[in-house]
């Protein structure tokens, strides 16, 4: 789990991946794409509800099935806690039943391009 302390004038992101490989992958393009964004970490859904709670990041990147609390669950949780919170699925699996809940959904295998344009049509939604 990877934090940093967060400022009102900079945006940060909770990416929640159960694979902690890939979390660590993606983290790191994540982080030289987007050098002024802090990343807050999650390995389950359980986990990045309490790091939403705490550190209450603009935009959330999830995968849908983990362990602990899926992203569905986890997204409406947040949503409870702050509505405006923007949120971006990763998934492997058919995305009709998960629609409302993500402002972007990304199905597996993942293009980083279409991470990063989902990121930056979260970010141009962010006033």
């Amino acid at each position: 789990m990877a934090t940093t302390p967060n400022t009102a004038s900079v945006l940060s992101i909770l990416f929640v991946e159960d694979d902690e490989v890939t979390l660590k992958i993606q983290v790191v393009i994540l982080t030289s794409k987007f050098p002024g964004i802090i990343i807050h970490t999650a390995t389950n859904g359980k986990l990045g509800l309490e790091l939403f709670k705490i550190h209450t990041p603009d935009i959330v990147i999830t995968d849908i099935n983990m362990s602990e609390m899926c992203g569905v669950q986890m997204a409406n949780n947040i949503r409870a806690f702050k509505p405006d919170t923007k949120f971006i699925a990763i998934t492997g699996k058919d995305t009709d039943e998960i629609l409302f809940e993500f402002d972007c959904i990304i199905v597996k295998p993942l293009v980083f391009n279409d991470l990063f344009a989902a990121i930056e049509k979260c970010i141009d939604g962010i006033a």
